[in-house]
């Protein structure tokens, strides 16, 4: 099984269909400040164009859950399976990533159709599912809601980048946060230990979550919130883009080929600093977290400060008593905000950033795939890849946990990714 599902809130039809209702209207108030125009284009390789990810999640569910559950199945659209397909090999052929933007048919207002034609027919289904059916497709559809929450966020660091490139400087929605000061930067202590990693509670989990199990963790300390913009310009004034020392070896290379000066939607104009954001385009605010660096520039940033990243499993461990609170996609501020106050204990865990750690993308001890299409959720890219945690202010807060594991290539800079500092513990007392 891609996840699990004990105590899920997808009990029993009823509620699955009113988590699918929400769900999916979500994806369409995302969608809706957008005209057509906007949500065709197709920026770079990594962006998917807004109407391909409508599509694209309505593809899953007409794939996954109708196709082997409809009498008399037949698909809304013969090459929508060719073109909506992502990266499922087992389902067939499909159109190349790159080549997204070049689709212009169907349109916004045809993908439209598909979704509430899938819609429809997803809600017969579960209408009319007797006992037996509902408890082999529950899992899936469940797997669907969360399959479409990541591409709820995706959809909008998608079209952050669209408008970066427009002069215009397109406006998504929301306005910037008030100025504030998060207080100096603090650390927690963590005791380490041999300690417990992987999704162990009740609930939704994807399958790399899983196996639960143990990890040895020596004595470490956690900064108590993320590195801010103001911390992270005093890098770049001290040269931290142009010292090779700070870099990792593929880093540098990238610092080099791409021109690498500053976090991307960093902007200087006439010496002075602007952010293209979500909410428009604003001078760069000193007291809100850096976010949009890639691992490589989160790396390079530890080494310049004397610290590290941390693990993934410091990280899950340190965050194991916290409630997921935070500035998550409820709040609809679409950007980090700044942290609150110090209080002793980690700040800004959950939302913000993702946070990355120092950790490859690899299988638990005991990890195997699901069998069939489904299995090529997780698994086939574990390689290549470094975890990220906790979400940001893109993320659904139903839709992270402490046990999440998020992962990009380090080179990326288009997802809202953000830098936690490491170091190691106080020595124990003697």
């Amino acid at each position: 099984m891609i996840g699990q599902m004990d105590s899920s809130p997808v009990q029993d039809p009823h509620s699955a269909l009113g988590t699918f209702v929400d769900v999916r209207a979500h994806t369409e108030r995302l969608a809706a400040p957008l005209t057509a125009e906007d949500q065709t284009v197709q920026s770079m390789a990594d962006v998917s164009p807004t109407k391909w990810h409508r599509a694209h999640v309505t593809w899953f569910f007409e794939t996954f859950v109708l196709a082997d559950r409809e009498p008399d199945f037949a698909p809304f659209q013969d090459q929508y399976w060719f073109l909506f397909n992502s990266y499922y090999e087992a389902v067939g052929p499909r159109y190349a990533r790159p080549m997204r933007g070049v689709i212009s048919r169907p349109g916004a207002h045809e993908v439209g159709d598909y979704r509430r034609n899938v819609d429809d027919r997803v809600r017969e289904l579960l209408d009319t599912v007797d006992d037996g059916t509902f408890a082999k497709v529950a899992p899936v559809i469940e797997l669907g809601f969360h399959h479409e929450q990541q591409h709820q966020e995706l959809l909008l660091m998608d079209v952050k980048h669209v408008f970066s490139l427009n002069p215009l400087r397109p406006v998504y929605a929301g306005k910037p946060a008030g100025r504030q000061d998060p207080g100096p930067l603090g650390w927690v202590e963590v005791e380490g230990g041999l300690v417990e990693i992987g999704h162990g509670d009740a609930g939704f989990s994807f399958d790399n979550e899983l196996p639960r199990h143990q990890q040895w963790l020596e004595p470490y300390r956690l900064a108590d919130r993320l590195v801010t913009n103001g911390e992270w310009l005093e890098f770049v004034a001290d040269g931290g883009y142009r010292r090779p020392e700070l870099w990792l070896s593929d880093g540098w290379v990238r610092v080099q080929e791409d021109g690498w000066r500053s976090p991307a939607y960093w902007y200087d104009v006439d010496g002075s600093w602007f952010e293209h954001t979500l909410n428009g385009t604003w001078p760069l605010d000193p007291a809100l977290p850096v976010c949009h660096v890639s691992h490589y520039e989160a790396d390079a940033y530890a080494t310049w400060a004397g610290k590290r990243l941390p693990t993934e499993a410091e990280w899950e461990h340190a965050a194991r008593d916290h409630e997921v609170d935070g500035n998550l996609a409820d709040l609809v501020t679409f950007h980090p905000g700044v942290a609150e106050q110090p209080n002793g204990r980690l700040r800004q865990l959950f939302g913000d950033c993702w946070e990355w750690t120092s950790s490859a993308y690899l299988p638990y001890p005991g990890f195997r795939p699901a069998g069939g299409a489904i299995g090529e959720y997780n698994g086939k890219f574990m390689s290549g890849q470094m975890v990220l945690r906790g979400g940001s202010a893109l993320t659904s807060p139903s839709h992270v946990r402490s046990s999440y594991r998020n992962f990009f290539p380090a080179g990326a800079r288009w997802p809202v990714t953000g830098v936690r500092l490491a170091d190691g513990g106080a020595p124990r007392p003697g």
